[in-house]
């Protein structure tokens, strides 16, 4: 559900002969194409064999930020009988991208999917924020297919800042109608074994509890409750009148 791009763990040498061992499995089958070889690391930093995905994958959008490469576009190229557009040697990694996967899943109720319909969506904006979607205010979620609703990819000059951008970026995304995973991203992106880079393929399983998100929740509707006690409060005081502004400067 989150990915990243460069890993926090990968130093130039071990990506250097992941690459190699990449292009050997390609040679092995006369693979042509874009695809993804995937490894599982160990603690001791040696690499084994997972697959291979011969197209592209969902976090490619992490890749094309550091690299700023179109992938698609290099694919279509490639299935039309033409070269790569660029060498390996000018494929240079630039800052750091963040990728989550925005499911139509209820984080709290053992990541099951939750249908609906989208009552109110709003995309987060601002420098080095994308998303990819296919989905718009007003549409259903269906049953019958895959349920992530977008992808959401930050990029940021390191890993710090993209971390703290992507937490904005989930803050400003708005969806009702149904539960959606953002809740559970952000709590894993924000913890400490993340954040240092100290994690495995245990994380959920060793740091996530549903009871995490529910208490979050509670607090969030607390402290938004509390708000509008204050502002209630406020406009009943004796000389809380209504301002507006006018052209012609303030009015009661």
């Amino acid at each position: 559900m989150v990915e990243e791009a460069p890993s926090p763990v990968v130093d130039s040498e071990l990506r250097n002969r992941m690459g190699a061992a990449a292009i050997d499995v390609a040679r092995s089958c006369n693979y042509e194409g874009v695809g993804t070889v995937e490894f599982l690391l160990d603690k001791d930093k040696n690499f084994y064999f997972l697959e291979m995905n011969t197209r592209l994958q969902v976090e490619h959008p992490v890749t094309e930020m550091i690299t700023g490469l179109d992938l698609v576009e290099e694919q279509i190229k490639i299935a039309r009988g033409e070269a790569l557009s660029f060498t390996q040697d000018e494929v240079k990694i630039l800052g750091h991208a963040i990728e989550i996967r925005v499911y139509a899943e209820d984080p709290e109720n053992d990541f099951l999917p939750d249908l609906g319909r989208i009552v109110h969506y709003k995309q987060p904006t601002g420098l080095g924020v994308r998303v990819d979607d296919g989905y718009r205010q007003g549409m259903d979620i269906p049953l019958a297919y895959d349920s992530m609703i977008a992808k959401l990819i930050v990029h940021a000059e390191d890993r710090d800042k993209a971390i703290e951008n992507t937490i904005k970026a989930i803050n400003d995304y708005e969806i009702s109608g149904f539960s959606t995973t953002l809740g559970f991203c952000r709590f894993a992106i924000d913890h400490p074994e993340f954040r240092n880079g100290n994690f495995t393929i245990n994380f959920v399983g060793e740091h996530y509890k549903a009871e995490i998100l529910r208490e979050e929740v509670a607090a969030d509707v607390t402290q938004a409750a509390y708000a509008l006690f204050k502002q209630g409060r406020k406009m009943q005081e004796p000389n809380a009148i209504p301002t507006t502004r006018t052209e012609w400067g303030l009015q009661r």
